[in-house]
């Protein structure tokens, strides 16, 4: 139950349903992204979402496996993006990593969303094209 439970989050990530997103957290829901940085709370989350999906429209997860103990599920795969879907033959804006999540599940809603990855190709890119234009 609580495996479908993630998976059904994964799906919303993917598809960047943030509405849905926000329905299956807990009003106390806390993010941990790959630098340990905290953001509590399912309205601040809210927030967060939408701002990445400004950064990385495409976002998704690819996932490898599902591990679950009571209420704890560690998934491994992939996470990937496009910056602002932004495309160029000579310009690298997509990024790949290997990625793994824990996800602490209270009441069918994700109580605790925690990513290990290293994501500093997604935030080079970021930084090297934020404010300009690709063309």
């Amino acid at each position: 139950m609580n495996a479908a439970i993630v998976m059904e989050f994964i799906r919303a990530i993917n598809e960047a349903d943030v509405d849905k997103i926000y329905a299956l957290m807990t009003d106390d829901h806390v993010f941990v992204d790959s630098q340990n940085n905290k953001v509590v709370g399912k309205d601040s989350m809210k927030k967060a979402w939408v701002d990445f999906y400004k950064l990385f429209p495409d976002y998704h997860l690819e996932v490898n496996e599902v591990i679950t103990k009571n209420e704890v599920v560690m998934v491994n795969g992939f996470a990937s993006g496009t910056y602002k879907n932004l495309r160029h033959e000579d310009k690298d804006t997509t990024w790949i990593v290997p990625a793994a999540w824990k996800a602490v599940v209270t009441n069918s809603k994700i109580e605790l969303w925690q990513i290990f990855a290293d994501m500093s190709k997604a935030y080079e890119i970021v930084r090297r094209y934020a404010g300009t234009e690709i063309a």
